[in-house]
């Protein structure tokens, strides 16, 4: 069988079965997550102010951009573990960047220019870089288990969709505990916490995703 063939054939047979791939992905999203839920109460726990900062249209601002960042990495994993041809990029996912500009541009309408470097520095910088990775690595593990019944045709591409899964989940959990919670530290720290993970989720799905 010519390469072309096998490819038609891997594409063919797993569309017939997207509902039982994307099922275990989101199973196994969601037990990861149960594993880093519980690394999170052991080790930060919410913030002190949570019930009020739901009253703060940036907490809940940061919420619904970490929110989307989820929703769409879930489509991405799901499109990767298939043997498509095309980007695995989905254009929907620019929507998470063209967001957080927006909400850039938002906080630095609202507040006076002397506090901009303030609001980006915040005062959990470092915990965001450390915490954001570690309680991505149960969710990266569940995934990248849950990826290897899907037929990626790039292992890489498919290691580093399955890591911003991980990542975005991570970084939505930790939100409930950071008290930075601007837009200019959002756009900067959680973005810089992510990016340890997906060059991990790339590195070991080039080995283990690999057909």
């Amino acid at each position: 069988m010519r390469t072309d063939e096998l490819v038609d054939a891997l594409v063919a047979d797993t569309a017939t079965r997207p509902p039982a791939l994307t099922r275990r992905i989101l199973l196994a999203a969601l037990l990861g997550l149960a594993v880093s839920v519980g690394l999170f109460a052991v080790t930060l726990g919410p913030r002190a102010d949570l019930a009020a900062a739901f009253g703060s249209w940036r907490f809940l601002l940061k919420l619904a951009l970490l929110t989307v960042a989820v929703v769409l990495a879930v489509f991405d994993c799901v499109r990767a573990a298939r043997p498509e041809t095309e980007s695995f990029a989905s254009r929907a996912s620019l929507l998470v960047p063209l967001l957080i500009f927006a909400s850039i541009a938002l906080e630095l309408l609202v507040t006076p220019s002397e506090t901009w470097e303030r609001r980006l520095i915040g005062s959990n910088a470092l915990v965001c870089l450390t915490a954001i990775p570690l309680l991505s690595l149960a969710p990266l593990a569940a995934l990248l288990i849950a990826m290897r019944d899907g037929a990626a045709s790039v292992a890489t591409r498919a290691g580093a969709a399955t890591a911003r899964l991980a990542a975005a989940l991570a970084a939505l959990l930790y939100a409930l505990h950071c008290f930075d919670d601007s837009p200019l530290f959002v756009a900067t720290w959680y973005t810089l916490a992510t990016l340890p993970v997906i060059a991990l989720g790339a590195l070991v799905g080039r080995r283990v995703l690999r057909w």
